[in-house]
């Protein structure tokens, strides 16, 4: 059977776009606490690292939860950076009375590096703001998001909320 030099170039066309597709559509790499992962455990210290905001409309806005951190060690550690899973999703620093941010999503414009240093013992806020319509219509249902952040020891620590959206 012979096929046409046109033939050849649509099938191996079609295969490279496949592979794209595929590459593409393969799960993104996510920074996680030390739970098995690889990943080494922060010295900040959080009072907790999961919140379920319920359900929540769009129409509210938006939505934020504050999570309260320490350092536990006896110096001082810079947070080196703070990013979010999503462009729906921001993080602010608290500390000292002063607030830092809209930290975000990596490769979706500029996230500056926190920079933060916390002082030993001392304690600060991180501020997760989730807006429900930044999706759209098509971003009604449940929702998963994280906050990552790394600290001046190499360890990272990470945060969860849930939601369920609806219009």
């Amino acid at each position: 059977m012979k096929y046409s030099n046109n033939t050849i170039i649509v099938f191996l066309l079609a295969v490279i776009g496949l592979l794209g597709l595929l590459w593409f559509a393969r799960p993104a790499p996510t920074a996680t606490s030390a739970s098995g992962q690889g990943e080494k455990a922060s010295v900040f210290v959080a009072t907790s690292t999961f919140y379920d905001f319920g359900t929540i409309s769009m129409a509210n806005g938006k939505v934020s939860k504050e999570f309260g951190i320490t350092n536990s060690t006896k110096e001082d550690v810079t947070l080196v950076t703070l990013t979010t899973s999503c462009m729906c999703t921001s993080a602010y620093i608290e500390n000292s009375g002063a607030e830092r941010g809209p930290f975000g999503m990596p490769g979706m414009g500029f996230v500056p590096p926190a920079n933060e240093v916390v002082r030993a013992g001392g304690a600060f806020t991180v501020k997760v703001v989730y807006d429900p319509a930044a999706h759209g219509p098509a971003g009604v249902g449940p929702i998963d998001r994280f906050v990552y952040l790394t600290d001046s020891n190499g360890g990272a620590l990470r945060f969860e909320i849930k939601a369920i959206v609806t219009p």
